[in-house]
């Protein structure tokens, strides 16, 4: 009887295996092999820059993505291929700017390539932000600075800078003229004792690390 139930078990795993591979079949489904290479690949394309229409040596490329692995903020108008790079290699960003249109798109791209999870986005300003938790890297737009008045920014940079963890990295960037040069040059100094570079004179980017303590 024993005998007779064994191999009776047996007889059903090999048909389900079998129905399994019918299905398979029929249904087009590909091996996990397969699936998983597709997988690997179609993140590593979304890790490109260029599939986010920035330069394989934009500052962000070269300063952020190798030290953000955290929460990322991104501020500002022309930012949204920053955020959405920065979600592709792992990072929980928040994007802000005034143009609701603007991150309506970004939000959508991140849906359509399943990194919804990774990015949220709030329409306002960097004069009505307080982080919920400690951030690794701030990526923002000269311009969304040069719009507040220097009392906000003193405040607002003042904020990011307590709210950035230990290693952190600001990344300030955007066209210099008229009014945005000395805003570049108030925000600069107002980086003492974090470890910066200034690159560009045209379009200033200013790359500035907080120290370990």
């Amino acid at each position: 009887m024993l005998e007779q139930e064994s191999q009776l078990s047996l007889t059903e795993i090999l048909l389900c295996e079998e129905v399994d591979r019918i299905i398979f079949r029929r249904l087009r489904l590909p091996s996990y092999q397969t699936w998983r290479r597709r997988r690997l690949k179609a993140a590593a394309e979304l890790r490109r820059p260029e599939r986010w229409g920035l330069a394989p040596d934009a500052p962000v490329v070269r300063t952020v993505v190798p030290s953000a692995d955290g929460p990322v903020l991104v501020a500002g108008a022309g930012t949204e291929g920053s955020a959405l790079l920065l979600a592709a290699h792992g990072c929980d960003v928040l994007t802000i700017g005034s143009e609701e249109d603007a991150l309506m798109r970004v939000l959508s791209e991140a849906e359509a390539v399943g990194l919804s999870e990774r990015v949220r986005a709030l329409v306002g300003d960097l004069r009505s932000f307080t982080p919920d938790a400690p951030l690794r890297a701030v990526v923002c737009s000269l311009s969304a600075l040069t719009a507040l008045s220097k009392a906000e920014r003193t405040r607002a940079l003042a904020m990011l800078k307590e709210a950035t963890a230990d290693g952190g990295i600001h990344l300030v960037q955007g066209a210099v003229t008229g009014r945005s040069k000395s805003v570049l040059e108030e925000v600069v100094a107002s980086y003492a004792g974090w470890r910066i570079s200034v690159e560009g004179a045209e379009a200033g980017t200013l790359v500035a690390w907080k120290e370990v303590a």
